[in-house]
């Protein structure tokens, strides 16, 4: 029987963006199995605008037609993570030179934790370059249209919580 290689796809997703979802599915064609995995970064200054239970659903919605794709949480180190989950790769998505030193820097310390796991660096498509989940809070909380930005199918959820967020909710 031929061993299944994992890999797992880490980020806030605070929300899932069009540009996630485009790393996430060339992750599986690549890999037999990719947990996407919604991490919590106790480290970040601004409080997420989801919990982690609704970033992971949204995602789950998200992904349902892709087969060798699952989601799940971890609030801790990812290199132990993706020991735990035997992963041989962690995927991460680049956008621009800018998040390569950042990148970088992660993607050595993982590999001094967890000496099974390589990296493995996806550039981002053209169109989706200058997207990231806080472009998306930043044009929704000022009424512009993410339509471009977001999968339709949770579209109304983000609508919803910057419309909760701007009324000081």
């Amino acid at each position: 029987m031929k061993k299944q290689t994992i890999a797992v796809c880490p980020g806030s997703f605070d929300p899932v963006t069009v540009g996630h979802l485009d790393i996430i599915r060339r992750a599986c064609g690549m890999f037999d199995r990719v947990i996407v995995v919604v991490m919590q970064n106790k480290y970040n200054k601004a409080p997420p605008m989801f919990t982690a239970y609704e970033r992971k659903e949204m995602i789950l919605r998200c992904i349902v037609d892709i087969e060798n794709a699952e989601v799940d949480s971890y609030d801790g180190l990812l290199a132990d993570y993706a020991h735990m989950k035997g992963a041989a790769a962690i995927v991460k998505g680049l956008r621009a030179v800018s998040d390569f030193e950042y990148e970088f820097q992660m993607a050595l310390t993982n590999k001094k934790l967890n000496r099974q796991a390589e990296t493995v660096f996806l550039t981002t498509s053209a169109e989706n370059m200058y997207l990231s989940s806080s472009i998306v809070r930043m044009v929704g909380s000022m009424g512009g249209d993410i339509s471009d930005f977001v999968p339709e199918c949770i579209k109304p959820d983000i609508e919803r919580r910057l419309t909760e967020k701007g009324a000081g909710k």
